[in-house]
Formats: C-alpha cells, sequence, structure tokens
C-alpha cells in the first residue's frame, strides 16, 4: 500500500514551538497542484507524555476551534514537559464549509476510521491520524458539540471498554476536564469513529459534547478552554493546580436514552435541557408542517431522567434524533 500523501511543515520531534500545516495533496479544478492545508501546532519541552488535542472533527462543531486557537497562541514550551500537538481543525474542509461533512467528498471523519492513504481526502486524513499522530500520543482530547442539528448539556464523557485498567484511566481523565456534566457514552453506532480508534490503541481518550445549534456561546467556550488546561495538567505536561467545580456524573446504561423521531414536521419541545423527566411523560409534540386541524404525535420518555440532548432546528426529519434522556449517578 503507498504510504499517506500528508506531510507535516514543522518537526515533531524537537523541542521549541512551531506553527505549520499539515500538506494533503488535493487536485482539483481551481488548483491542478494545490493542497488542503490542515493548520497545526507543536509545542515541545524535553522527553515526557505526548498530549494530541484535536477540533472540528466535525465542521460546524465550534468550541474546541476556539480552545486550540487559544491554547496554540498561549502555550509556551517553557511552561510544559513533553510534548503537545494541537490541531484545531482536523477537517479543515468541512469547517471551512460550516459543515459536518467534508464538502470535498461527503464523508464524515468521524466515520472514516481507520481511513486510507489511498482513499478519498476525507480517508486520508483519517489515516493520517491513526497511523501518525495517535501512535504519538499518550492522551487524546477530541472536542464536540451539537453541531447545527443538535444541542447539548455541556459534558465531557468516556466510553465502556473492555478494558477495566483503560477505562478508569479514561473516567479519571474526563473527570479532570471538569465539564459541568461528566457521562459515561454509550455510542449508537461506534464503527469507524475516531474514539474507536484512539481507544483501541490503549490511549486515554476524552471527548465532549458542549454545546450545539451551530455556534459557541461565551460559557461553552470557557467550559472548552478551562478543560484544555485541566487536561494537560492532569497528564503531567503541564505545572499548576486544576480549575475544578462540582460535575454531575450522568449515566447512558442502555439504547431506551436515544429517543428518534418517526414523523417529519414542527418540533415543539416540553421539556429543556437538564430538566428532570419521568418515564411516559411526553418530551415533545410534532405538529404537521403542511396543515392545520391534525392532531401532533407525542413523544414519549422512554426511562426516567434528565435531558441531556435536543434536536436543534424547529424542524425535524423522520429517523432524526429527536432527544436523549441520561441517568443521574450516585456522588
Amino acid at each position: 500500500m503507498n504510504p499517506n500523501p500528508i506531510t507535516p511543515t514543522i518537526p515533531y520531534d524537537q523541542d521549541g514551538k512551531f506553527h505549520g500545516f499539515l500538506r494533503l495533496p488535493h487536485s482539483r479544478n481551481e488548483s491542478a497542484w494545490g493542497a488542503v492545508m490542515i493548520p497545526i501546532t507543536v509545542v515541545r519541552n524535553g522527553d515526557g507524555p505526548t498530549a494530541l488535542f484535536t477540533g472540528a472533527n466535525h465542521g460546524d462543531e465550534y468550541e474546541g476551534p476556539i480552545a486550540l486557537q487559544a491554547l496554540a497562541h498561549e502555550l509556551e514550551p517553557e511552561q510544559i514537559r513533553g510534548r503537545v500537538i494541537i490541531v484545531p481543525y482536523m477537517n479543515y474542509p468541512a469547517f471551512r464549509a460550516a459543515a459536518r461533512v467534508s464538502p470535498i467528498d461527503m464523508v464524515n471523519l468521524n466515520r472514516a476510521f481507520p481511513g486510507a492513504p489511498d482513499g478519498t481526502a476525507t480517508h486520508k486524513i483519517a489515516n493520517y491520524f491513526n497511523d501518525t499522530l495517535v501512535p504519538m500520543a499518550d492522551i487524546v482530547l477530541d472536542y464536540h458539540s451539537g453541531g447545527k442539528t443538535l444541542d447539548f448539556l455541556p459534558f465531557a464523557c468516556a466510553h465502556y471498554l473492555d478494558s477495566v485498567s483503560q477505562q478508569e484511566a479514561c473516567v479519571a481523565a474526563v473527570q479532570a476536564f471538569n465539564a459541568p456534566y461528566t457521562l459515561m457514552l454509550r455510542e449508537i453506532d461506534n464503527v469507524g469513529m475516531y474514539d474507536t480508534a484512539v481507544e483501541g490503541q490503549g490511549k486515554v481518550f476524552v471527548t465532549t459534547e458542549l454545546g450545539g445549534g451551530g455556534s459557541a456561546t461565551a460559557r461553552s467556550a470557557r467550559i472548552a478552554r478551562r478543560g484544555a488546561l485541566n487536561v494537560l495538567i492532569h497528564a503531567g505536561i503541564l505545572e499548576g493546580e486544576r480549575d475544578q467545580e462540582r460535575t454531575v456524573m450522568l449515566d447512558m446504561p442502555d439504547e431506551d436514552c436515544y429517543h428518534f423521531a418517526v414523523s417529519e414536521g414542527l418540533v415543539e419541545p416540553l421539556v429543556d435541557l437538564g430538566e428532570p423527566v419521568e418515564k411516559g411523560a411526553v418530551i415533545a409534540r410534532v405538529w404537521s408542517a403542511d396543515r392545520t386541524g391534525l392532531q401532533p404525535l407525542c413523544y414519549y420518555a422512554q426511562r426516567s431522567g434528565i435531558l441531556a440532548a435536543r434536536h436543534f432546528p424547529g424542524l425535524i426529519q423522520t429517523g432524526d434524533c429527536l432527544g436523549v434522556i441520561a441517568t443521574a449517578m450516585e456522588d
């Protein structure tokens, strides 16, 4: 198999602070010998752990890019021991298009792992991270939020893993991130995810959902920036005391947490994010979008808990995720 065509314009193993690009050749109508230039910063100071921080895995999610642009600007080599690799716009074509998936090939980067060096542009990006950057890392932080179609309580999360020791290490790092909510996440479909690829290599992995609606807020940006520093301190890369506040522990014990639309129309939410809900209660109504006088379709909570996520736009399509109910864990 051919090697991955992506090349870094900066060194990974030299002490100092370097700003540059991951250069992906991309011949197209507008530029016959063109390239996709993915911004990257590497900060290194001697031997020590390596942290890999990524944002805009989906291009319409902005808390990660804000936090990582700030970190790339502010972090200096003398502050750390080891190495920090910062990629604010992992899926750069999607980020520039303000879209979830890449406009080049319409592939979702977070379902493209482990990728392929001879695949489409998105598969090449996935493969470079999978085969080059992730193996360098001891701890990986990948920021997410709801983008344009979901809205979340601000949480950092870990996954249920087969390895008890790896799961415990991931949970400890997620708790160190210290979002207002900390969640044990059960994915609907983890095939091809960056999360799965990183965890499959035995790494400590932290991910987030910090809001949504296709825009950051002042609060969500603050949570993202604070979390990055907390994770670096937890990893022993950055000196200092973690900025810690109370976090609410949440769990997603089974697939009943997810609620999906079986009709299209106008959503009337009856429960807001963070509010408690009892099993069997109506959490939303969906009204007809094209006529009056019809009874709305009611959606009922499949379990008791609190609303952790909701569909964001006012119109919903059949098959869209309408809401997610999580359960509070004992302190």
